[in-house]
C-alpha cells in the first residue's frame, strides 16, 4: 500500500482525499475525504481574474488540508486545479499561495487530462460489474466546465466544454448582482440554449449517443440523487452508485428552477454553498440525459479526486 494525498481544486469547491492505494489489486482505501465550498471561480467569467476574497477562502482551506495531510503522513501529494484557474489572468497569485502553504505547485491541467482522471476515478471499480453495459459516458459537471468521456476499459474520446453550475448561474441567472429568485422563463431559456450549444460542441469529438451507461459525477449530480432519495442529510454511502431515472431528474430540475432560495436551502441534504447554483447544475444534467436518451444516471461519489490519487500511486 502507498499512502497518497490528492487535492482537486475546482471552480466551486476544493476537495481532499488521503488514501492507501494498492495498484496491484486496484484497492483504494479512504482515510480522509473532505470538501469545502470556496467558490474560487467567483466572477471569473465576467472579470477574467480570481477575486482576492475567493483566493483567501481557497488558501484557508489549503491550510486546513495541509494539517490533515501531515497528520496522516501521506508519502506523496498531488494538487490539481481545473477550470477557474485555467481561465484567470492572475493565476500566478494562486500558484504562489498554494506552493507556500502545501509545498507543491498546483498543476493547472487541461480539459482532456481532467476528463481522463474523472473517467479513471469513476469507472475503475465498475470494471467487474456485469449489469452496467459499456461503453460508459462519464459526465463530470463542475462549477466552470463539464467533462464528457466515452470509453470501455479506457478513454476512447473526451471533451471539456465551458458550461458548469457556477458559470451558467453567473452568466444567465444573476440580475443586479443577485441570483434571480426564482429565474425568469427568459433566463432559463437562454441558459438552456447555452447548454445545448455546448453539447453540440462536445458531440463533434465525443460519440455521446453511443454510450450505454451514463455515469454522473460531482456535486450537482450527487445533490440531485440526495433530493431524489429524500435523504434526511447528505449520505455518501446512499448516494454512491444510486440510480436516478430521467423522470425524477426532470421533476427535480423543474422544481429547482421554480423554487426560491429559502425553499432550496430548506432541503436537508443541500450544502449551503450549492443553494444558488444547483438549479443550473441540474439543468446541465437533464439536458445531457435528454440529448443522449438516457433513461437513468448512475451516480458516483468516486471521480476526478480518485483518478488523481491513482495517478500518484
Amino acid at each position: 500500500m502507498t499512502r497518497v494525498a490528492a487535492i482537486d481544486c475546482g471552480t466551486n469547491s476544493i476537495r481532499l482525499l488521503v488514501a492507501d492505494c494498492d495498484p496491484a489489486t486496484g484497492e483504494l482505501v479512504d482515510l480522509d475525504r473532505r470538501m469545502t465550498i470556496v467558490r474560487l471561480g467567483q466572477g471569473v467569467d465576467r472579470t477574467g481574474r480570481l477575486a482576492p476574497e475567493a483566493l483567501e477562502r481557497t488558501f484557508a482551506a489549503c491550510r486546513e488540508y495541509a494539517a490533515v495531510v501531515k497528520e496522516h503522513g501521506a508519502e506523496r501529494l498531488r494538487f490539481v486545479a481545473t477550470s477557474a484557474s485555467r481561465d484567470a489572468e492572475n493565476r500566478d497569485d494562486f500558484v504562489r499561495g498554494v506552493l507556500d502553504i502545501l509545498g507543491v505547485e498546483p498543476e493547472v491541467i487541461s480539459g482532456d487530462q481532467e476528463a481522463e482522471f474523472s473517467f479513471t476515478g469513476a469507472t475503475r471499480e465498475l470494471a467487474g460489474s456485469d449489469h452496467l453495459a459499456k461503453p460508459y459516458l462519464v459526465v463530470d459537471i463542475g462549477g466552470g466546465s463539464t467533462e464528457f468521456v466515452v470509453g470501455e476499459d479506457g478513454v476512447r474520446a473526451a471533451r471539456s466544454v465551458d458550461v458548469g453550475c457556477v458559470r451558467m448561474t453567473e452568466r444567465h441567472l444573476v440580475t443586479d448582482g443577485a441570483v434571480s429568485d426564482p429565474p425568469t422563463a427568459a433566463q432559463i431559456s437562454a441558459m438552456k440554449a447555452d447548454i445545448e450549444a455546448a453539447l453540440d460542441l462536445a458531440e463533434r469529438t465525443v460519440p455521446l449517443r453511443e454510450a450505454r451507461t451514463l455515469v454522473g459525477l460531482a456535486g450537482s449530480v450527487t445533490t440531485v440523487s440526495a433530493i431524489a432519495q429524500e435523504l434526511p442529510e447528505y449520505d455518501s454511502e446512499a448516494i454512491h452508485h444510486s440510480r436516478v431515472p430521467l423522470t425524477r431528474v426532470r421533476e427535480i430540475t423543474d422544481w429547482l428552477l421554480n423554487s426560491t432560495h429559502a425553499e432550496r436551502a430548506a432541503v436537508p441534504s443541500m450544502h449551503p454553498g450549492r443553494v444558488d447554483v444547483i438549479a443550473a447544475g441540474a439543468l446541465v444534467l437533464l439536458s445531457i440525459m435528454e440529448r443522449i436518451g438516457a433513461e437513468e444516471v448512475v451516480v458516483s461519489e468516486h471521480d476526478i479526486l480518485d483518478g488523481i490519487a491513482w495517478s500518484v500511486a
